[in-house]
């Protein structure tokens, strides 16, 4: 017989070697073989002639071929060790590593995570909680563990404890929060999630359920059903409280432990046997469920099966579909799903899109890359077996609805209703091709639920994944994970592709603005140019017209002008000598009586008018334009000669 030194090490070193982390499934495997490590695994993963195949070189090393003569046909075969591929391990001895435990304690409302190596003890997390909870350690109750009460003292590697754990807090010595009302405290008993630890007690198998307050317990005994095959009038239970008399009271009311409460189940083989163990434990309070005892008591002499009479006693007594059937609006159909969810396994559930399936696509795919997201389409059944335990304890698992939450869209349908499996089977054949519609048409009700990985691959949509509901949330996240490196990859890609062609597009528009500028330059030019060209044309034509008016006016003046007079005139003359502003002199003779008019008219005659020039005088010097012109050249002294000279005005 091996030591307890060398069995940790067979125990560490077999589940390297199958993967398994249940440490109560490693050790019933392992002493099912007597300890014999090579046994074990090739009773887990048999190899063809009894031959483990290293994965050093091909190496293969010999071990004794797994027996099924010499081994009890009960023994589980776990689907995960498929998945991996036997090393076996050094011979060397090797120290082996501490493991990483995760606990998730809930105390009242609040959730706690602790992550704890098993070489800790029991103490360690209480006192962690006594800082997260403010609870002294010396009032706090730990509960949840599977051997029962614990001491602080307890190394955690003595209990053989899989890597994920939940516990509760318990307070008695503490008062509980104050409420106003009892019936306040109903209602928020009611909105409260009661997680219940069910063991099978034939098969010793464990189930973590979660229900509302306001579930029934006839529904958990149905539920029960669903995941191991007893009929409700066949339930033999063990551990609901003394209160919790009636199948139809609801579990607010029922004085269940919250948030957790443990209950045991077996099949009960006669009514004899069951009030024999009822006498006997008397100490436990049994509830048989009888109530449906009446009505299905003969269906066996009808020809009709527990469990077919079970099936249509569940689907009667459903508080509502999931989904209508015949639903014209998909967005009308998925808002009664998300709301029929959520009072059947609490509102921690992934977020459902709510409309059509090609809305889903639009907001998943039609975006730009570094937008996109995968699509996540959930199938629900009622009436498989596996629906309530998938809903309750992997869809609704915190780390399963945060990856989907930021990575995924998520889409559901419900396929019960024959309308509606048909409706989304045409929808399927629509999107994504025959295939996989009949692949979806070809699964059993027991297959289901199924979850659907969607990638959009440029024109088409792909599926990565179909999921079935006989999963872990290991499993179940693993593949999410794997289906969301393959979609990175792509949508690398396609940020690569979506920015050369954005980087190109802009060179185009950059080019083509250029052109509309150039375009809008050369037409600014050309408009620019042609007014100026019109200005100067019609500044011409004014010049033009000015000239031939002035010239007009010229020769007026000219012509009107009084001949002039000679030297020797019986009357006084005056000789005028006058300096143009170019240096030229313009020389007449003016009778003296004639007015000075006739001398602007002159000067005016000969170009310069006397709007615009001014006749200056130089001794005195005056201006002789300031004059009155009526008055006579030798009034204003210009007689019998004087030299002017013109000069422009400003």
């Amino acid at each position: 017989m091996a030591s307890n030194m060398d069995r940790e090490m067979i125990l560490a070193d077999f589940q390297a070697c199958t993967g398994i982390e249940n440490i109560d499934e490693a050790i019933t495997l392992l002493e099912q073989n007597n300890w014999d490590l090579v046994a074990a695994i090739n009773g887990v993963i048999p190899q063809e002639n009894g031959i483990l195949q290293s994965d050093y070189g091909g190496e293969t090393i010999p071990g004794p071929a797994f027996d099924p003569t010499s081994h009890p046909a009960s023994a589980p075969a776990p689907s995960s060790s498929s998945a991996f591929r036997p090393v076996l391990p050094s011979r060397q001895i090797v120290e082996r590593q501490p493991r990483m435990l995760d606990f998730r304690v809930e105390y009242r409302d609040r959730n706690v995570d602790v992550v704890l190596e098993d070489s800790c003890t029991v103490g360690e997390i209480k006192q962690i909680l006594e800082n997260e909870l403010q609870i002294p350690v010396s009032k706090m109750l730990l509960k949840g563990w599977k051997t029962g009460d614990v001491e602080d003292s307890t190394v955690l590697k003595s209990l053989h404890l899989p890597k994920n754990n939940s516990l509760y807090v318990l307070t008695p010595d503490l008062p509980p929060p104050s409420s106003s009302s009892h019936a306040g405290a109903l209602q928020e008993s009611l909105n409260q999630n009661f997680m219940l630890i069910i063991t099978h007690r034939e098969v010793q198998r464990e189930y973590n359920l979660n229900f509302s307050g306001s579930s029934t317990i006839q529904e958990v005994k149905r539920n029960v059903y669903d995941l191991t095959s007893i009929p409700v009038r066949h339930q033999l239970w063990e551990g609901w409280p003394a209160s919790a008399t009636d199948d139809s009271m609801c579990l607010a009311e029922s004085g269940l432990s919250y948030p957790c409460h443990r209950l045991t189940v077996g099949r009960r083989s006669s009514p004899a046997q069951t009030r024999e163990q009822s006498e006997e434990q008397s100490t436990d309070v049994h509830m048989v469920s009888d109530s449906d005892g009446d009505d299905f008591e003969d269906a066996s002499e009808f020809g009709v099966d527990d469990g077919e009479v079970f099936g249509m006693a569940s689907s009667a007594l459903r508080k509502s579909p999931m989904m209508p059937e015949n639903a014209e609006n998909e967005g009308d159909a998925l808002l009664q799903f998300t709301a029929e969810f959520s009072s059947r396994y609490g509102d921690c559930h992934p977020v459902f899109f709510i409309g059509s399936l090609e809305a889903a696509f639009q907001e998943a795919f039609y975006v730009k890359a570094r937008d996109r997201k995968l699509l996540a389409i959930y199938l629900h059944h009622d009436e498989s077996v596996l629906t309530n335990v998938f809903c309750s304890q992997m869809l609704c698992a915190e780390s399963i609805v945060s990856y989907l939450s930021q990575n995924f869209i998520t889409w559901a349908w419900d396929l019960t209703k024959d309308a509606n499996r048909a409706r989304f089977l045409t929808m399927c054949n629509r999107h994504f091709g025959s295939v996989v519609a009949q692949t979806i048409r070809t699964q059993k009700t027991d297959q289901f639920p199924l979850f659907l990985i969607i990638m959009g691959k440029r024109s088409s949509n792909e599926v990565l994944n179909v999921i079935q509901g006989n999963t872990t949330v290991d499993e179940l996240m693993m593949r999410l994970m794997a289906a969301m490196e393959i979609f990175t990859a792509q949508q690398q890609e396609d940020i690569k592709d979506e920015d050369e062609r954005e980087a190109r597009e802009n060179v185009k528009r950059e080019q083509d603005e250029a052109y509309r500028l150039s375009l809008e330059a050369d037409r600014a030019k050309r408009e620019a140019h042609e007014r100026e060209m019109a200005e100067q044309f019609r500044l011409e034509q004014i010049r033009k017209e000015q000239e031939e008016e002035r010239e007009a006016i010229r020769l007026s003046l000219e012509q009107a002008l009084p001949p002039e007079p000679k030297e020797e005139n019986a009357e006084p003359v005056s000789k005028l000598r006058i300096r143009t502003p170019s240096g030229e002199f313009l020389e007449r003779r003016f009778l003296a009586s004639n007015k000075l008019q006739i001398v602007f008219d002159f000067v005016a005659s000969k170009g310069f008018p006397w709007g615009e020039f001014k006749l200056l005088s130089t001794f005195p010097r005056r201006d002789v334009t300031q004059l009155d012109p009526n008055k006579s050249l030798l009034e204003v002294k210009l007689f019998p000669q004087e030299t002017l000279f013109l000069e422009a005005k400003e």
